[in-house]
C-alpha cells in the first residue's frame, strides 16, 4: 500500500492572520508558519495504518514556497518515508485549479493507491482541491470523513450529514478529505527528528511534472483580487435587560439578522 498525504504550511492559527494589502494574499511573514493541523491528522491516519501493515509506504506532499521545506521535514520526522515539494515561481498565488492540477500531476508521477487530505485548510477554507484532485485522477472521492477504515482493496468511513451519519465506501485506488473528528497527530521523537534529515525529499518544477506554465495552464480558471480592505474593528454588542420580554426582542434581533 502506498498513500500519498496532502500537507500544507499555513499562517500560525492561533496567530493573527492578514492580507497583503498590494497583492490581496495572506501575509505569510506575518505570523509563525506551521503544517496545517488538519494535515497533521491526515498524516495520522496514514501512519495509523501503516502501524498495522508493514510495508506500507507513506508520502507526503505539498505545494508552495521554499520555506514549505520545513514543513515537509516535520512531516518526516513525525514517521513519513519521503516527501515530494512542488516548487515553481508560475504558482505563486495559485488558485484552487491551478494548486489541485499542479498536485495531481504530482501523485501521477509519484503514483499512489489513496490520497489523503484535510476537509479544509484554515487559511483558504475552500476545502474543494481533494475533490479536484479526484477529479483530474479520475477517482473515486470520499469527502469530509469522521471515521477511516482501510483495507487492501477499499476505504470505508461515516461522514455528518444534517440528518445525521452517512456511511459510504469506494474501491482503491481513491481519495478522502478527514475532518477534525479524527485523532491529533503524534508527536516527533528524537529518533524521528535526527531521521528526518535523510529521507528524500524531493522537489519538482512544473516542467519536472510535465506541465507548461506558458501553455499548460491556459483555460485553467485562474482567480485574482481585485481590492482589500482591513476587517473592521469590532463593534460592541447589543444588551438586552431581560424586564419581562427579552425572549420577543431577542427573537426580532435575530430575525433582523436573518438568522432564523
Amino acid at each position: 500500500m502506498k498513500i500519498v498525504v496532502l500537507v500544507k504550511q499555513v499562517p500560525d492559527t492561533w496567530g493573527e492572520r492578514k492580507l497583503n494589502p498590494e497583492s490581496g494574499r495572506v501575509d505569510r511573514d506575518a505570523t509563525d508558519r506551521v503544517i496545517d493541523e488538519i494535515g497533521e491528522r491526515a498524516i495520522e491516519v496514514a501512519l495509523t495504518y501503516r502501524d498495522a501493515h508493514k510495508g506500507t509506504e507513506v508520502v507526503v506532499l505539498s505545494m508552495g514556497p521554499a520555506s514549505v521545506t520545513a514543513a515537509l521535514r516535520k512531516a518526516l520526522s513525525m514517521g513519513a518515508d519521503s516527501a515530494i515539494h512542488v516548487l515553481d515561481d508560475a504558482l505563486v498565488g495559485a488558485d484552487v485549479g491551478w494548486t489541485s492540477r499542479a498536485l495531481a500531476a504530482a501523485i501521477t508521477r509519484s503514483g499512489c493507491d489513496l490520497v489523503v487530505g484535510g476537509n479544509e485548510s484554515t487559511d483558504g477554507r475552500g476545502g474543494v482541491v481533494p475533490a479536484m484532485i479526484a477529479e483530474h485522477l479520475g477517482r473515486p472521492h470520499l469527502g469530509f470523513l469522521n471515521t477511516v477504515e482501510l483495507t487492501d482493496a477499499q476505504v470505508a468511513g461515516e461522514r455528518s450529514t444534517e440528518s445525521g451519519l452517512l456511511r459510504a465506501h469506494c474501491p482503491l485506488p481513491a481519495v478522502i478529505s478527514v475532518t477534525e473528528s479524527l485523532p491529533e497527530a503524534r508527536f516527533p521523537n528524537f529518533k524521528g527528528i535526527l531521521t528526518a534529515k535523510k529521507k528524500p525529499l524531493e522537489v519538482l518544477s512544473l516542467r519536472d511534472l510535465g506541465l507548461d506554465p506558458a501553455s499548460s495552464f491556459d483555460g485553467m480558471a485562474r482567480s485574482r483580487v481585485v481590492t482589500t480592505s482591513a476587517r473592521p474593528a469590532r463593534s460592541a454588542g447589543t444588551i438586552t435587560v431581560d424586564s419581562g420580554n427579552a425572549a420577543v426582542e431577542l427573537a426580532d434581533f435575530l430575525a433582523a439578522e436573518r438568522l432564523i
